[in-house]
């Protein structure tokens, strides 16, 4: 076992300064990727704010991401109330995820980078923080950052845990390496499934306690800000959500080869890719597929605006609102989906692809529901999208079924916040 993990190691070693020349390339686009660099190797100045307020608990929540950032408001929230005077440390591996973690912190609450997963920084990371447990959010298992924590003493939790058959696979091949990641771990798993397979990798407990993302309310403001861009817009508008591309193949590519020319003429399409870094290259491609985009950071939508290029961050909701119907991208590749609950929390009625297998019980739950269809491709994609909006009655109908289905799955976040706070040192739970 510690062959195998020495061996991880030194992969890590040797790569890294690849994953700094990544860091500045991104930070092209987003320059929060050129900041505090130091901290990526376990380098903070000056001692941790969260010793400087009152005796509460300290809790790390790791947020890899901007989707995992907003699944971990709701349980921060449930935490602060299960948890009086906590003190939050919260890291995060992105530049969208750090810019919207902080609308989370309060004073004396700390946000950092996390190291990259090597035992030096990972050591000086929790040397530094000393936190009372460490809560990853979903999917961001690492063997050396739960080999430190194992050797610090720090209880070990994965919130709203999912993990996809095909993500078990690739752990399996490594069987030695997944005991040190998985084997001193905690799981608040989302589904029946993800439990079997957390436990299946050595896991010392998993919960099903549901699914976060239930509980995002949606922000009233983004709501009304997406009605006021619909009516601004004058006729129906069809959304294309966090759209991705892979191996050189596009979803973009594949829905404008398929995209008829009728429907285009009579509605508005809002196009929003997945990641800021890719705003620009889809423009270009729709600009060269001979389509007028006006963007939203330049104006808001206009009767004559053929495609509103959605580049923000943090206003998906508003989108959402604004749309008749939507496609959730990351499904016609095989990328295994993205997060339907917010556009369901919104009342807009969704499309899914085909590739599922990140979010298969949520999506299978919204197709039960009557709040998704599923298309096999981009030409059925765009049938079932028109189809809504011909049909004015189903299209209500889809979109109260939405609203229903994201409201009877909540209660995660308090779920969530309780095991937690069960799982806190007996020494700190005290506080």
């Amino acid at each position: 076992m510690r062959s195998v993990l020495r061996l991880y190691t030194l992969l890590w070693r040797l790569l890294l300064p690849l994953a700094f020349v990544r860091l500045w390339w991104r930070g092209r686009a987003e320059p929060l990727y050129r900041q505090h660099w130091a901290q990526r190797l376990g380098w903070y100045r000056g001692e941790s704010p969260l010793f400087a307020r009152g005796d509460g608990p300290r809790i790390w929540v790791h947020a890899v991401s901007l989707g995992e950032t907003r699944a971990a408001a709701p349980l921060i929230a449930a935490l602060r109330e299960q948890v009086p005077g906590m003190r939050l440390l919260l890291t995060h591996m992105t530049a969208t995820g750090r810019e919207a973690g902080r609308a989370l912190l309060l004073p004396g609450d700390e946000q950092v980078w996390l190291p990259y997963d090597l035992p030096g920084p990972m050591r000086r990371f929790l040397a530094r923080h000393r936190p009372d447990c460490a809560v990853l959010m979903e999917t961001e298992v690492w063997p050396n950052l739960a080999a430190q924590c194992l050797r610090a003493g720090v209880p070990l939790l994965l919130a709203n845990a999912r993990l996809s058959e095909r993500s078990a696979r690739r752990w399996q091949r490594w069987p030695s390496l997944a005991r040190v990641a998985w084997g001193g771990l905690q799981a608040a798993a989302q589904t029946t499934d993800d439990a079997r397979r957390i436990l299946a990798l050595g896991a010392a407990n998993a919960l099903v306690l549901g699914n976060l993302k239930f509980d995002m309310h949606p922000d009233p403001a983004l709501l009304r800000r997406g009605q006021a861009w619909k009516a601004a817009a004058g006729r129906p508008v069809l959304l294309l959500a966090s759209t991705r591309e892979s191996g050189g193949r596009s979803e973009e590519a594949l829905l404008l080869d398929a995209l008829p020319a009728a429907l285009a003429q009579r509605v508005l399409l809002v196009w929003v890719p997945r990641h800021p870094q890719r705003f620009d290259m889809v423009a270009q491609l729709l600009q060269a597929r001979g389509l007028s985009v006006q963007r939203r950071s330049a104006s808001q939508p206009t009767p004559q605006t053929a495609v509103w290029l959605g580049d923000s961050v943090g206003e998906m909701a508003a989108y959402y609102a604004m749309a008749d119907a939507a496609f959730i991208g990351g499904s016609l590749l095989a990328l295994g989906g993205q997060n339907l609950i917010e556009a369901c929390a919104c009342g807009c009625p969704v499309v899914l692809g085909p590739s599922q297998f990140n979010f298969a019980a949520a999506a299978q739950a919204a197709l039960d529901a009557g709040a998704a269809v599923q298309a096999a491709d981009a030409a059925q994609v765009w049938a079932a999208l028109s189809d809504w909006i011909d049909n004015a009655d189903a299209s209500q109908q889809a979109a109260q079924q939405a609203l229903a289905f994201a409201s009877a799955h909540q209660g995660a976040a308090r779920r969530q916040a309780e095991w937690i706070a069960a799982a806190l040192a007996p020494d700190a739970s005290a506080q």
